[in-house]
């Protein structure tokens, strides 16, 4: 009974995590090509996008360490 919600959690929140990482890689790769077009970005903008970097990175690191697929 509780080993069955704790499986029924762990895909919601495996979902959320790909769902988010997803959300993350658009995202940074975003700012990335805004920096390569722009000719002398500016220091937020250069932030922004390590930012994202290490966000998406960071939640990469995650998905490993729970054996989560990426692709499906």
């Amino acid at each position: 009974m509780f080993f069955q919600r704790k499986g029924r959690l762990r895909k919601e929140f495996d979902e959320k995590l790909l769902n988010r990482l997803h959300h993350l890689r658009n995202d940074w790769s975003h700012q990335k090509t805004l920096v390569e077009r722009c000719l002398d970005p500016s220091e937020e903008v250069i932030s922004d996008a390590k930012l994202a970097e290490l966000k998406y990175f960071f939640l990469i690191r995650e998905a490993k360490s729970r054996n989560i697929s990426i692709r499906k």
